[in-house]
């Protein structure tokens, strides 16, 4: 698992992760925005995750729950077994999907 971030313009934060997304990834996860309020967009590239538990699923709903609701997070390039995971959590209802 790896977890990189990279600022593409004022206001608008783009994470990288790859291979699984779990458990083992909170800390640096957490790390990627934790109590930054400088951002109204963040950016998910799931491009390259092969693996995602209910711990990420948690990591993500923690996310939205810390930076607020005027900020938006969008989750893109997802593999369709990952992404079957969030519809079927419903997680279209709080994120947005590109």
């Amino acid at each position: 698992m790896a977890i990189s971030k990279r600022e593409v313009s004022t206001g608008e934060l783009h994470i990288s992760i790859s291979g699984l997304f779990d458990f083992n990834s909170v800390q640096e996860f957490r790390s990627c925005y934790d109590q930054s309020n400088k951002y109204k967009k963040y950016v998910m590239d799931m491009s390259q995750v092969d693996h995602i538990d209910s711990s990420a699923l948690g990591m993500l709903l923690n996310m939205k729950k810390t930076v607020g609701d005027g900020v938006s997070i969008h989750i893109r390039n997802c593999k369709p077994g990952i992404k079957k995971i969030f519809m079927i959590s419903r997680f279209d209802k709080k994120f947005t999907f590109d």
